[in-house]
C-alpha cells in the first residue's frame, strides 16, 4: 500500500541559505533540523529531499560538486542526531532563458521546481501516496509545487521564508501551513501521521 511522505527543500530549510554553495564546508544545518528529520525517522515517515540546484547548468561548479554537499548533508544529519533522508532528488537544468549556459544542463525539465517531476518520480521509486504527502519549502516555487502536485504545502521562515511572505516572491498559492522552521513544521504535521 502506497505511503505518505514528506518532501523537503534542501537550503534555507535543512541548511543555512548561503546563496550558491562554491565550497561544500559552507554547507551548514540549521539548528534543530537533525532532530527534526530524526523525529520523522523514528516515527518511520519518508522523508525524502527535493531540491533545485542549477549551479551546473549555470557553469557555477560541475554535478559532482552538487553530491558532494549532499555528502556532506547526510553526514551532518547522522553525526547530529542519528537522522536520514529516505531518498534525494535535485534538478541541475534550467533553461536558457532562465541562464542555463552548460550545454549538458541548459534546458527545460520536467524536475525543476514548481513542475512536478521529483515528487513524480519519488512516488514511482518508492511506491508513495502524494494525497497523504506535505512539501516542505522556503520558497514560493515549493507552495507551487505542493499546489501543482497534489500535497499538503508547509512554508518555513528560515531561509527565503520571510521574504515569501513580505511578498518579495511572489507565488500563486497559499501554504496551508506557517512554520518557524523545520522542527515546528514537523510539530505541526505529525497528527497527519498518527493512526
Amino acid at each position: 500500500m502506497a505511503r505518505p511522505a514528506v518532501f523537503v527543500d534542501r537550503d534555507g530549510v535543512l541548511n543555512v541559505e548561503r546563496g550558491y554553495l562554491y565550497h561544500v564546508e559552507d554547507l551548514d544545518l540549521i539548528p534543530g533540523v537533525a532532530q527534526a528529520v530524526r523525529h520523522l525517522n523514528d516515527l518511520g515517515v519518508f522523508c525524502c529531499l527535493v531540491s533545485n540546484q542549477a549551479g551546473p547548468a549555470r557553469g557555477y561548479f560541475p554535478v559532482d560538486h552538487v553530491e558532494a554537499l549532499h555528502h556532506r548533508l547526510i553526514d551532518r544529519l547522522d553525526s547530529e542526531a542519528g537522522a536520514f533522508l529516505d531518498a534525494l532528488y535535485y534538478c541541475p537544468y534550467l533553461s536558457p532563458p532562465e541562464g542555463g549556459i552548460t550545454p549538458e544542463f541548459a534546458q527545460w525539465g520536467t524536475w525543476r521546481k514548481p513542475n512536478t517531476g521529483m515528487l513524480v518520480a519519488a512516488a514511482w521509486d518508492h511506491d508513495l501516496d502524494l494525497s497523504r504527502s506535505f512539501m516542505v519549502g522556503d520558497k514560493a516555487t515549493d507552495i507551487d509545487l505542493a499546489r501543482n502536485a497534489g500535497v499538503r504545502g508547509i512554508l518555513v521562515q528560515t531561509g527565503y521564508g520571510e521574504q515569501v511572505l513580505a511578498g518579495t516572491y511572489q507565488h500563486h498559492a497559499q501554504p496551508d501551513y506557517i512554520a518557524r522552521d523545520l522542527a515546528a513544521a514537523v510539530d505541526w504535521l505529525l497528527p497527519f501521521f498518527k493512526v
